[in-house]
């Protein structure tokens, strides 16, 4: 039988050639495949085996999780994608909405809408993010580059943006917090940029593992909403 894991921890080629001889190792497990950009393994065996098991052998340096539904190619038609994207294309309406309905009642220029938007983004985003905060890090390891490499990054990630709804609602320390969210960002959108390209079955982890989201287009465009946004204020901050 054949058995798929995701594997988060592994930062370098030598990684995978461990993680490879160690699952190897156990009796009756042939055939094994480790992606470093995926994070995916996949082995057959004779029976199955646990995932405590192969847990214990890696060691604590390796965090393990089983492999959830994934979106095939076969399945990311264009309607197919229109349809699993339909909770982000939602959320981002009423996200819209509601800066408008801000922005109305505070008679707010151009430049403090875009300071809505970005906050109530980074809040509604984190609260999706935490529905399954036990799942996020793994998946969000996948692509971001970042986590790849610190665990504790993705972790803290639902938190770091939750505080960045909360700076720019509040507009504090705008351009520090601008020039976060443009690193952060960038580094996100290059992860998920290369599994595009890679044409990588994995989910997007921007709405958290709660909704299964899959890795399309659509999320170079949302962070390159926010990265526009960020560039445009930090431009008007300094000229």
């Amino acid at each position: 039988m054949e058995q798929q894991l995701y594997i988060d921890g592994m930062t370098c080629k030598n990684c995978t050639t461990v993680v490879m001889e160690k699952i190897n190792s156990i009796e009756g497990v042939s055939n094994t495949k480790v992606s470093l950009e995926t994070g995916k393994a996949t082995f057959n065996s004779t029976q199955q085996i646990p995932l405590s098991q192969l847990s214990k052998l890696l060691g604590d340096r390796y965090t393990l999780s089983e492999v959830q539904e994934e979106f095939t190619k076969q399945e990311l038609t264009t309607a197919a994608k229109l349809n699993a994207l339909f909770p982000l294309f939602l959320i981002f309406g009423y996200l819209i909405c509601a800066t408008i309905f801000l922005s109305y009642l505070t008679n707010a220029t151009i430049e403090n809408a875009m300071l809505y938007f970005m906050g109530l983004f980074f809040i509604t985003f984190s609260f999706f993010k935490f529905l399954d905060y036990k799942g996020f890090p793994a998946s969000f390891s996948r692509y971001d580059p970042i986590a790849k490499r610190s665990p504790l990054y993705a972790k803290m990630y639902p938190f770091l943006e939750t505080g960045l709804g909360i700076a720019f609602l509040m507009s504090w320390q705008l351009p520090l917090i601008l020039f976060c969210t443009l690193i952060i960002l960038s580094f996100t959108t290059y992860g998920v940029l290369q599994s595009i390209i890679n044409k990588s079955s994995i989910e997007c982890a921007c709405l958290g593992t709660a909704l299964k989201l899959p890795m399309t287009e659509a999320t170079l465009i949302e962070n390159g909403i926010m990265i526009v946004m960020s560039c445009i204020l930090i431009l008007g901050y300094f000229l």
